[in-house]
């Protein structure tokens, strides 16, 4: 999987499938390093370039981690980090920041816990509603000015913010959920990027799991797991949500592979500006995953499923 693909209108070329870190350090039960490393490790062995992770994750653990990995190796690699969704010194959620003070200070923080002088994509996590977009992404250049950045993004950024942030300094990427189960950005967000020359990247591709089939019931989730908290993993909407599982697991079995093979290789083929980074901490599952890019839908088969999704209950968050 040696071959990259341009992001955007920059001169980033990334994989394909990148990979999602988050999971490494929280969120999903308990994890080890040793065991993501490796994972990591290989990542780059199967020509896996494109790493993403955010200074919220693990409250700073996860960019620590990235930097034990690849000290010495960031040259092979395209990095990219997030900042703007705060943590309180107990790990809570603490709400969303934009301010331009905290966009310089949340540099520096992630430039040092990984031990680089420049991030390749750095991502404003969440839009701030208090701070004027233009702000936020004017303090983003000065980044880029400075050498510390090389190119910005957005996550989950609507149509007009996206547009707003884009005519005070070119946005190279957009990272929002995109998943069978999960497609609100089709139509004006994936419209706007299209039209704008913005690379889409597509975090959760499998449903946060959900679409592997790994997940019957909620007892199947480690207690710690934040997914009990979500909308979608309530008891009643995820029995109704079992939908989407049974017509995966009817396609891969039609197809002869794994239901997280369906669940990738339909995003893959929403276009080629689409690049997804699933996440998991085992190698054995970022090979699984990798394989499908061999998959290939006919135009047919997309229709069909397209014809044949369920509605999501519950909502994303």
């Amino acid at each position: 999987m040696s071959k990259t693909w341009q992001l955007g209108a920059s001169d980033l070329r990334i994989s394909r499938l990148g990979l999602g870190c988050m999971g490494m350090s929280e969120f999903y039960g308990p994890a080890e390093d040793a065991e993501s490393i490796r994972t990591l490790h290989g990542a780059l062995e199967l020509g896996v370039n494109f790493f993403d992770t955010a200074d919220m994750y693990g409250s700073g653990r996860n960019e620590e981690l990235l930097a034990k990995a690849f000290q010495g190796r960031w040259d092979e690699l395209v990095l990219a980090t997030k900042f703007g969704i705060l943590r309180g010194e107990d790990g809570s959620l603490a709400g969303v920041c934009g301010r331009p003070d905290h966009v310089r200070q949340a540099c520096d923080a992630s430039l040092q816990r990984l031990g680089v002088d420049t991030i390749d994509l750095y991502y404003q996590h969440r839009v701030d509603p208090e701070v004027p977009i233009e702000d936020t992404v004017g303090a983003m250049a000065d980044l880029v000015k400075a050498g510390k950045v090389r190119f910005l993004g957005l996550s989950e950024a609507d149509a007009g913010q996206i547009r707003r942030a884009h005519g005070e300094h070119p946005i190279t990427a957009l990272q929002t959920e995109y998943s069978l189960w999960s497609r609100d950005a089709e139509g004006d967000i994936l419209d706007t990027c299209r039209e704008l020359g913005i690379g889409f990247v597509a975090y959760s591709p499998l449903g946060r799991g959900f679409l592997t089939g790994a997940i019957p019931d909620r007892e199947a989730l480690d207690p710690g797991d934040y997914r009990l908290h979500s909308p979608r993993f309530q008891a009643e909407a995820l029995a109704q949500n079992r939908a989407f599982v049974g017509l995966v697991e009817d396609i891969a079995a039609t197809k002869g592979i794994t239901p997280a093979q369906v669940a990738l290789a339909w995003v893959l083929h929403q276009g080629d500006d689409i690049f997804p980074i699933p996440g998991t901490r085992k190698l054995g599952r970022l090979r699984e995953n990798l394989a499908a890019m061999a998959v290939e839908f006919n135009a047919a088969e997309l229709a069909d499923i397209r014809a044949r999704l369920p509605t999501a209950v519950g909502g994303r968050y």
